[in-house]
């Protein structure tokens, strides 16, 4: 990491609620509807993994719509900042805090186990890509058969006409939630060595290739995707 790069300190924990909805189309539909499809296909006895859960957004979408105590949703982030500010907002987000577990430690070296739902949201992007292959491949091991796996990311497209219209659009959509070009630039600087971003069909022919199935996106606008895949 350079100097000047994007870190999630106390800093971003203070604003990020505010900051994420402002700079990713769509983030309050996507997270919601992780709470459906996790609603659908958790698992009796099982366990719900989210990855990368900075202030618990998804957490608390899932077990909101989840009514029934024989799960436990383990939220796990590497940013002591963010699993703090999380703690502080359990009581007044979910009924039973009881089904959530919050852990501090890097995603690489959570033990996956007894899985039926897995969420990484918007999460995989800050793994170096040279370690996301062994991380998911962690994920498939520690899922039960018939689990689903949610993964949320920022996109590139191999088509460069494409893709230099949809980040366009998407500058314009920050500049629409109140972003200035000189911030949008900034950010976009800060996040350069930090968040590295893949295509659909990288993410589809590594998830295949690892074992799962049924993986498409079932969501996108602009250069951001949810993708869903099968065990």
């Amino acid at each position: 990491m350079l100097p000047g790069d994007f870190v999630f300190d106390a800093k971003v924990a203070n604003v990020f609620e505010d900051m994420i909805n402002r700079s990713i189309p769509g983030y309050s539909t996507i997270t919601a509807m992780i709470g459906v499809l996790a609603e659908r296909y958790c698992q009796a006895n099982s366990t719900i993994y989210d990855l990368g859960c900075s202030l618990g957004g998804a957490s608390f979408a899932v077990l909101n719509r989840i009514q029934r105590e024989d799960i436990q949703l383990i939220a796990v982030d590497n940013s002591k900042a963010m699993i703090e500010k999380l703690k502080e907002t359990v009581s007044d987000n979910i009924k039973n805090p009881r089904n959530l577990s919050c852990q501090c430690e890097d995603i690489l070296d959570t033990d996956i186990s007894n899985a039926s739902v897995v969420i990484l949201n918007f999460t995989l992007q800050f793994v170096p890509a040279e370690q996301r292959t062994e991380l998911l491949k962690k994920v498939f091991a520690g899922m039960r058969v018939g689990g689903i796996l949610i993964i949320s990311e920022k996109i590139t497209f191999p088509d460069k006409k494409l893709n230099q219209l949809f980040i366009e659009m998407y500058h314009s959509f920050k500049e629409n939630m109140g972003y200035s070009k000189l911030e949008i630039a900034q950010k976009r600087a800060a996040l350069e060595n930090v968040l590295l971003p893949e295509t659909l069909e990288i993410h589809k022919t590594r998830l295949t290739e690892i074992g799962f199935r049924s993986f498409d996106a079932w969501f996108q606008c602009f250069n951001f995707a949810s993708m869903v895949a099968f065990k």
